[in-house]
Order: C-alpha cells, then sequence, then structure tokens
C-alpha cells in the first residue's frame, strides 16, 4: 500500500511541474528580461463569447485541400477568384449555350487537348482559374480559328498584337496558334491589363476591345461624374457581351446539373509531352514515328504551315503524354531514308512561279498551291519558298530563314496593243516618256528610229501594261483601226516590271 502511494506521489509531482514549465513557444520567444512568475500560469483563453470568423476573414490558401480535385473541371472550380457578374446577359448567354448541348460537346472536348496546361499555366501565375474558360469565348477551343479581323488562334491574337508579345508569323509558321507560345502571350497580356485597371472585368474588355478604348470610355465616364466599372461604361455590343459569355461558361462549370449539362471527364493529369527535334522532319513522318494520327498531331502542333517542321525555327514538337517515348525510340531506330522530303529556298531574282517551278522539276502548279499563291502573282527577289530537297539543298535550313522566311509577291502585269494619237511635236522620246516605256520600245513598235519627230495626230502603236484582272486603260486620244505603219511583231507579254508587293502571308 506504501509502494502504490508513493508512486501516486511522484505521478502528481510530475503532472504539476508540466503545468508549471514555460511552453517550448514561451522560451524560444525569451527576449532576455523575466516575465512575473504568475505570467506563465496565465490562461490563454478568450476574455469574451466566442465569434464566428466572418467570410472576409479566410484567404483562400489558409487551408491545404487534402484531397486532389477529382477531375481538371474541379481543379477549375477550386480557382475561381474572380467577382461574378449578375445581369441579364450573364441569363441570356447561360440559356443560349445550355439550349446548344452538341455545341457545348464540341467545345469541352476540343479543349481536352489544351486545357490542363493553360490551369498549370494560370496557377504558377496565381491568376483566376476563369481564364481558362476564355478560349471558349474567343474561338471554341479551335487553334485554327480565324476571324474577319483576321485575328488567329485559340487566343485569338490580331497579327500586330502577336509581334508585340514575340509570336513570330512567317512562311513556316504562325505562332499565333501554337499551343504553348500563344498561352503564355494571352497570360502575359492579360496580366498587364490587369495591372493597368486594377480590375479583371475592365481588363477582359480591354483584350476584347482594346486598352486604348476602354481607356477612353472609362476617362468618358469619370469626366461625366459616371461610375467606371464593366457594367457602366458605354461599349460595342461585342465588348457588352464578352464577360457575360465568360460568366455564363463559368456558371455553367460550376453547376452543371443546374443546366442539365454533362461535362466531359478531363483528367487532372498532361495530355502532351514537349519533345525536342534536332534536325528538319516532315510532317507526316513525325506523326508516324510518334504512332499519332496526323490530324490529331497536327490539332496538337497546329502552328506549322508547310508538311516540314524546320528545326532551326521549332525545335519543340508536341506529342501526347504515352506517344512522346514512342517518337524518340523510334526515331533514334530510324533508318529508312532521308527525314525531310522538303526545304527552303531563296528566291535570287523575281521570277514567273513557272520559272521556279523549272528550277526543281516539279509543275507550277505543285509549286503553286504548297506555297498557297494565288494565280497570276510574280515571286518577288528575296522570297522564301517551300521547294522538294535535292541533291543540291541537302542542309538543314538555317535560323535566319527558318524564323523570318517570307514569300513576297507582285501581281504579274501584261501589255495590251494600243493606238494613241501623236501630239504636236511629238518624238519617239516624248511618246515614250508619256507611257513609262522605253524610246527603243517605240521605236520597235512603229518601225522607226529613234530620231523620228511625229506628225500631229499620226496614229502610233504602244504597248501598255494592263493589270491582270483589270480592263485595259485606253488613253483618251486613243483609237481602234489600222495603224498609219506597221508595227512590228510584239504581241501580249508578261513584263518582269512589278508593282507594289502583295500584303504577306502570315
Amino acid at each position: 500500500m506504501k509502494l502504490i502511494t508513493a508512486v501516486w506521489l511522484a505521478l502528481a509531482l510530475f503532472l504539476t511541474g508540466c503545468a508549471t514549465a514555460p511552453s517550448p513557444q514561451t522560451a524560444g520567444s525569451s527576449t532576455g528580461s523575466s516575465a512575473p512568475p504568475t505570467a506563465s500560469r496565465t490562461p490563454m483563453v478568450p476574455a469574451g463569447p466566442l465569434q464566428p470568423i466572418t467570410a472576409g476573414r479566410i484567404h483562400p490558401h489558409d487551408v491545404a485541400q487534402l484531397a486532389p480535385p477529382a477531375d481538371l473541371w474541379e481543379r477549375i472550380r477550386r480557382g475561381f477568384a474572380m467577382p461574378d457578374l449578375d445581369s441579364d446577359l450573364v441569363r441570356d448567354r447561360e440559356q443560349w449555350y445550355a439550349s446548344r448541348p452538341d455545341y457545348m460537346q464540341r467545345m469541352t472536348e476540343r479543349s481536352r487537348k489544351y486545357l490542363f496546361h493553360i490551369v498549370e499555366e494560370l496557377e504558377r501565375r496565381g491568376m483566376p482559374t476563369e481564364l481558362a474558360l476564355l478560349p471558349f469565348i474567343e474561338s471554341a477551343f479551335n487553334p485554327q480559328a480565324v476571324s474577319s479581323a483576321k485575328a488567329a488562334g485559340m487566343w485569338q491574337f490580331m497579327p500586330a498584337t502577336g509581334s508585340d508579345y514575340q509570336l513570330k508569323q512567317n512562311l513556316f509558321r504562325d505562332d499565333r496558334r501554337d499551343v504553348l507560345a500563344s498561352t503564355r502571350a494571352a497570360l502575359d497580356y492579360l496580366q498587364k491589363l490587369y495591372g493597368m485597371f486594377g480590375d479583371w472585368q475592365l481588363a477582359l474588355a480591354a483584350y476584347n476591345w482594346g486598352e486604348g478604348s476602354v481607356s477612353r470610355a472609362i476617362a468618358k465616364n469619370a469626366k461625366l461624374g459616371l461610375p467606371t466599372t464593366y457594367s457602366d461604361l458605354s461599349m460595342p455590343n461585342e465588348t457588352r457581351y464578352y464577360v457575360p459569355k465568360l460568366q455564363a461558361v463559368k456558371n455553367i462549370v460550376a453547376h452543371p446539373e443546374t443546366f442539365n449539362t454533362e461535362l466531359p471527364l478531363i483528367e487532372n493529369h498532361p495530355y502532351f509531352q514537349t519533345v525536342d527535334i534536332t534536325r528538319d522532319i516532315d510532317v507526316a513522318l513525325a506523326a508516324k514515328l510518334a504512332d499519332v494520327a496526323l490530324k490529331d498531331f497536327k490539332e496538337l502542333n497546329p502552328s506549322l504551315h508547310q508538311p516540314v517542321i524546320f528545326a532551326a525555327g521549332t525545335p519543340q514538337i508536341l506529342l501526347p503524354w504515352d506517344n512522346a517515348a514512342i517518337f524518340r525510340r523510334n526515331l533514334e531506330a530510324y533508318a529508312d531514308g532521308q527525314y525531310a522530303s522538303w526545304t527552303a529556298w531563296t528566291a535570287p531574282s523575281t521570277m514567273t512561279v513557272a520559272a521556279a517551278a523549272a528550277r526543281f522539276g516539279m509543275d507550277a502548279a505543285d509549286l503553286r498551291q504548297i506555297n498557297n499563291i494565288p494565280p497570276r502573282m510574280l515571286i518577288k527577289a528575296g522570297s522564301a519558298l517551300v521547294v522538294p530537297r535535292s541533291a543540291k539543298l541537302q542542309e538543314d535550313v538555317a535560323v535566319e530563314l527558318a524564323d523570318n522566311g517570307r514569300l513576297a509577291l507582285a501581281p504579274e502585269v501584261v501589255t495590251r496593243r494600243t493606238l494613241v494619237k501623236a501630239r504636236k511635236r511629238d518624238t519617239v522620246t516624248t511618246v515614250a516618256q508619256r507611257y513609262r516605256v522605253t524610246p527603243a520600245d517605240v521605236a520597235t513598235w512603229n518601225d522607226v528610229k529613234s530620231g523620228t519627230t511625229f506628225r500631229y495626230g499620226e496614229q502610233l502603236v504602244v504597248y501598255l501594261p494592263v493589270s491582270v484582272g483589270t480592263k485595259a486603260h485606253v488613253p483618251r486620244a486613243a483609237s481602234h483601226g489600222s495603224a498609219g505603219r506597221k508595227p512590228a511583231a510584239s504581241p501580249n507579254r508578261a513584263v518582269a516590271r512589278a508593282s507594289a508587293a502583295a500584303p504577306k502571308r502570315r
């Protein structure tokens, strides 16, 4: 019995010591001044009744999620951070999308290839994940989409804005369609706009309408003493509906059951991998080595314009996650011939399509088709063309050409036999100057010497250039009929002199 009493007494003394000893946190925070003995024994309890924590005091990152998102849609929902817009326009767009289940199904299925990468980039930058839904509004997640205003790609970049954000646009590729490059540029641009306006709805309006237009609309309202929120600005209908469209898609993603919508399962896992390429290779061969259908390959690499990939300009390609290793293994083992059957060539002078095609033993129509050259156009000097590889063109394309190759075209010009009347004291030289031809041509056409002076009113023959596809311009003094002098034979012919270049291809 005495033993039991001693044990209980020792245990009581031990527990008393634990209760009075300072906590590790208190000891570690000592600054050298000793606290009163009673301070360490003061109970750490609230002085009054407990109050609930309000929603405004909770930070979204205070509590870590214990379970990973079940799928990518859930991951997107967890990252929603933009203020909701509640308006009749939102409800109108909700109804529009909900009443088109086939359209919604196509859009969401198409997004499967790209959505994980976009969400990853948004989270890495700390941006709202609603922005991952923006390509639904811009392009229905079609990287080949082109608007009437020439905006292109999933994120619909205009040519100039794309150039501002280092999206290359040349003969061989258009980075506005590239999955990685265009996403990087779009998020850079959206971050810049949010920095300018401090409001995501205004930033989105500027993405659609232009930052200058939104700034002027804000300044106008401010001058009139009116509110300057997105809903209060005067803007075109397209921009007025822009944010409501995104809000409608956000609401459907947040609560698909409310809108009788079924979202396809998109796993919370990368769809593709980047794979380095170190030599030029045909698109068809790359797809074959990766064991990927050509259509699927192009959907992951939509920036490519041509049937060949130039490694100097496109050093990486995207492949489905499980096919990347297959491609590397097959590429290493490939020994069935050349990797690229096409290359790039720079025209040394202005020439016809037929003349360029003859250099490579190919049909002019085939050269025109692969380089997308319209009929009756000349190829200007310095233009880049995709042509078959030959014994003389075996080297891979250099960086400068792969990055900056452009096709410059000019309309062919034909001449038409025209009769004009000589003016007073007209000579071969003055007639040539008037019609911008050479004196030698005027003399040949009219079978005269170069120093001849014509009689007033005498009919002369000149061959005037006429742009293809337009009506011939006949000078007011011209008449048709037998010439006063028999001209030397000079059939209508193409003239190498070219006018201003046609717009460059993207």
